[in-house]
């Protein structure tokens, strides 16, 4: 007999159903919109439209009874800051099941689990364009030409430049006949033969 037992059994244990549920209703709060199977669907909707209502009252109790469910500091935080008061004008029917058909392997009724009142999303930014972009590109290219002859004009222009040049070919000894790699080699052998 099933006196005062008023859920379902889900195929498992309490402990395993316990975070089955716990599970989707984190989903369900975080993405808003979960792909589910129908019996799971409709019990995890039974825990989450309580949170929410717990959520509407906003009270240090109320937020410790969430705590218990969600097990996560930021989750209740998002469910007590964001979620919650967008259901402040209704008194129930929170989330909505919306049926998909059948899975092909088991046939299993699958269906989707979301929220009535969605986020809103807001309008997108509209790009510029193209021809825009092409000038701004172009534009871009111009400034850094000229930054580049600035650069060699003042690198010209300057005494130290001319300077380091100088000092830099003192001390490198010019040799005549050495040319890369080969010429190094040719040089170590030559040193090595008698004459």
């Amino acid at each position: 007999m099933r006196h005062r037992k008023n859920s379902k059994r889900l195929s498992r244990q309490s402990a395993h159903r316990k975070a089955v549920l716990r599970n989707q209703v984190k989903s369900l709060l975080v993405e808003e919109r979960i792909k589910t199977t129908l019996t799971l669907a409709k019990e995890s909707r039974r825990l989450f439209e309580k949170l929410i209502t717990i959520g509407k009252k906003d009270t240090l109790a109320a937020r410790r009874q969430a705590f218990e469910v969600l097990a996560d500091k930021s989750l209740v935080k998002l469910l007590f800051s964001e979620v919650a008061p967008r259901f402040s004008a209704r008194a129930g029917g929170y989330t909505r099941v919306v049926h998909l058909g059948n899975r092909r392997g088991d046939n299993a009724s699958l269906v989707i689990l979301e929220l009535t009142e969605l986020k809103k999303e807001e309008p997108k930014a509209k790009k510029p364009k193209k021809v825009k972009k092409a000038a701004a590109a172009q534009d871009e290219k111009k400034e850094v030409k000229e930054k580049k002859e600035t650069k060699k004009e003042k690198e010209k222009d300057s005494p130290e430049s001319k300077t380091s040049k100088e000092a830099k070919a003192a001390k490198e000894p010019k040799e005549e006949g050495k040319k890369g790699f080969l010429g190094g080699l040719r040089k170590f052998l030559k040193k090595d033969k008698p004459e």
